[in-house]
């Protein structure tokens, strides 16, 4: 039997599946990982600075990931700046739905008590910027380092930012 869960683990992982139960694997497996001070989640320079920002301008922040809720707090618990969890309004997961389904946007909009037309998503995944603009959530593409090329049509298409400096408000006078 184990060696049954072992395989069936590995060809999901091997297929790149977001399935709720092997996320919440992979969260505990972190867990053990994070605490232990074996592993800290890498978080780009530019992002802390701008969700302060963010926050002081009255901005709610949140997660989706497919990685469970226990996994996202672990990364941003034992984050290479530190324990920044306190920046996040709240977490959601593939709990909530897959991330290339439109209707995941939705349920988020609703959960939060928000218009989807009054979020920005942000995503290195095209399928996924794809179904949060049929939410009507505004989307942009996050080019960074090891993330998936993009077509050229994809390219033309979205908003494309390499750093989330490029998202500061503008300062009021």
């Amino acid at each position: 039997v184990i060696q049954a869960v072992v395989d069936n683990v590995l060809w999901q992982m091997a297929l790149d599946r977001k399935t709720t139960a092997l996320k919440q694997l992979q969260g505990h497996m972190w867990r053990a990982a994070y605490t232990t001070g074996h592993v800290k989640g890498e978080v780009f320079e530019d992002v802390v600075p701008a969700i302060r920002k963010w926050r002081e301008a009255g901005m709610k922040v949140y997660i989706y990931s497919s990685g469970s809720v226990e996994a996202q707090k672990l990364l941003f618990g034992y984050s290479t700046e530190g324990d920044i969890l306190e920046l996040f309004d709240g977490h959601f997961d593939t709990k909530i739905g897959p991330k290339v389904e439109s209707e995941s946007y939705r349920r988020i909009a609703a959960s939060i008590g928000c218009a989807t037309n009054n979020i920005l998503f942000l995503t290195d995944v095209p399928r996924e910027a794809n179904a949060a603009e049929e939410a009507d959530t505004h989307v942009a593409v996050v080019i960074r380092p090891g993330n998936a090329g993009l077509t050229d049509d994809e390219k033309s298409y979205y908003s494309l930012i390499s750093s989330f400096t490029e998202l500061f408000l503008p300062s009021s006078t």
